[in-house]
């Protein structure tokens, strides 16, 4: 039996994109919510948003993202953003849907920034956990000093090979370690470690999650230089932005500060959740729910450029 309390009651559909598959959490009817994982993690993480969302007549999904389980795995050269942002345009397809709202944590909201801008009239909106708009954190988030030095895992994922070890010893001490570290002050982490290392445990999940990191800091590729150019413009869809006040990864004031109003032209509103570090929607989802289901119903249906 899973660990974690309430999964039991999602259902789990198969999602496609080419020949790769993904296994996704999926719950109620209604307008549809895509919900974008992000590392070290899984859909879920997800599980109180998908339920409160199917409760207010939503059908919302909640992928498992590319490389994090073998059935959607591929190239190594596979990861860029911009892949990822195709297999979201992908499932609206695969789902008959116009239209959707898309929700993404950590990675996910720099994909779900990405599919965004690759495909503006396919979104009703954006939200954005966590991780704020991708190109000013690159320009100015890193230039907070206490970001900076929050930030070192980044550049430790750069090292293949002593990196991949690393994560890897004494069953994944680091993915735990990291967990604590960027939300310092919320007991629940221990029940979420089971599933989390089932995750990893599987063949080529490890190496594809890291590269992510990895991928991020190609610029001479077509993909690679497709994703700069779809993380570092406008975003033309209602936005929304939503941190921990105590998160240990993206600091609440970084976050802040590469949220800019010029940056998103179709509107952009940005809360900070108390007594919340980097993993919001499971430490106070109450909280996270009520601003989600604000916004969503705010841009139910609402027009948007193409």
């Amino acid at each position: 039996m899973n660990s974690i309390s309430n999964i039991d009651s999602l259902e789990s559909i198969i999602l496609r994109n080419g020949e790769r598959q993904f296994t996704a959490l999926s719950a109620g009817s209604g307008p549809l919510v895509l919900l974008l994982h992000g590392f070290p993690d899984g859909p879920c993480s997800f599980r109180h948003q998908l339920t409160a969302l199917a409760a207010a007549g939503y059908r919302a999904i909640a992928p498992t993202m590319r490389g994090y389980e073998p059935s959607s795995q591929g190239s190594l050269e596979g990861y860029h953003a911009a892949d990822m942002a195709s297999d979201a345009v992908a499932w609206l397809d695969q789902l008959g849907a116009d239209r959707a709202h898309l929700i993404g944590h950590d990675w996910g909201s720099t994909i779900a920034t990405a599919a965004a801008s690759m495909a503006p009239e396919r979104w009703h909106s954006l939200s954005l956990l966590s991780v704020p708009h991708p190109g000013r954190f690159q320009q100015e988030g890193l230039r907070v000093p206490q970001q900076l030095k929050n930030s070192w895992y980044l550049f430790f994922f750069q090292l293949r090979g002593f990196a991949d070890w690393w994560v890897k010893r004494k069953n994944y001490a680091f993915l735990e370690y990291l967990w604590r570290k960027w939300s310092p002050n919320w007991a629940g982490v221990t029940q979420e470690l089971p599933d989390l290392k089932r995750r990893f445990q599987q063949a080529g999940v490890l190496k594809a999650s890291l590269q992510y990191y990895r991928l991020a800091l190609d610029t001479t590729s077509p993909q690679g230089k497709l994703s700069r150019e779809l993380l570092n413009g406008e975003i033309r869809i209602p936005t929304l932005g939503l941190t921990g006040l105590n998160d240990g990864c993206i600091k609440a004031e970084a976050f802040r500060l590469c949220m800019k109003k010029e940056d998103f032209p179709a509107g952009l509103s940005v809360e900070l959740i108390d007594d919340a570090g980097h993993f919001l929607q499971l430490e106070q989802p109450q909280a996270v729910n009520r601003a989600l289901l604000a916004w969503l119903r705010e841009n139910d249906g609402s027009a948007h450029p193409s």
